[in-house]
């Protein structure tokens, strides 16, 4: 198994709200990557991250000894993003130190079953082959829509004024499930998860070709880092990057 994960203020930010967990239960053969990118505010929006990335990852971990099946994996994580809703929600109402605070949340989880992978908001998940890279995430955002809609095409959006807005976020309502994916990784194949600060400046088409080079993950991250800092990174940027070998 290889994986790595990096944030970074950015060029811009005085603080940084994203966050990213990780944890590997090799005695279950599971995996599990989350990254959060949180709002509503330079304390309040770190505070929902960190609040739903550990009561995601929790929730996960009480359960790797008992996943039976992939359809298992994709409900016991529709039960950690609800209870993350729950808890940042819950904490944004009754402090009005963090009212309005909310953060995305995209998770992927890795087990001998195949991998599952989690989303509301703007994060993102990439799978990466040997041949080609998808977007297996869809953002929820006001742009997203408007493609959907024919209103404007995915070039224009990348300079839309509205781009940042997103739709769905933890913490924002009192019930907000997750979209969810399934997916079966083969040996060598990656999957990449990120906040908004770094797809909004690398193309698929970089993520892919440094990939496909196959060097260390680590070296991977941080050339992905290097080149959202290149650009001005306006937003923090957090990448994670995994690495499936035999077995995870």
């Amino acid at each position: 198994m290889e994986f790595w994960g990096i944030t970074d203020n950015g060029k811009v930010r005085k603080c940084n709200q994203d966050v990213y967990k990780t944890h590997i239960d090799e005695d279950n053969d599971t995996a599990i990557f989350v990254v959060c990118d949180g709002m509503g505010g330079a304390n309040a929006g770190n505070i929902a991250s960190t609040l739903a990335a550990e009561t995601f990852i929790d929730h996960i971990i009480k359960h790797t000894q008992n996943f039976t099946n992939q359809s298992d994996v994709a409900q016991k994580m529709i039960d950690a993003v609800l209870i993350a809703n729950t808890k940042v929600f819950d904490k944004s109402t009754q402090d009005l130190e963090f009212a309005g605070m909310g953060t995305t949340l995209t998770a992927a989880i890795s087990t001998k079953f195949g991998e599952v992978v989690a989303n509301v908001g703007d994060s993102r998940m990439y799978h990466v082959t040997d041949s080609e890279v998808f977007q297996i995430t869809r953002d929820h955002s006001v742009v997203e829509d408007m493609i959907e809609r024919g209103e404007i095409s995915r070039d224009e959006a990348h300079m839309h004024p509205n781009k940042n807005l997103i739709t769905r976020a933890i913490g924002t309502s009192a019930h907000e499930p997750p979209d969810i994916f399934l997916l079966n990784l083969k040996p060598g194949e990656y999957i990449l998860l990120c906040s908004d600060g770094f797809s909004n400046l690398a193309s698929e088409n970089e993520i892919f070709t440094r990939l496909k080079k196959g060097k260390p993950v680590k070296n991977s991250c941080e050339a992905f880092m290097n080149l959202a800092l290149s650009r001005g990174a306006p937003d923090n940027v957090t990448v994670v990057i995994y690495k499936k070998q035999g077995g995870l």
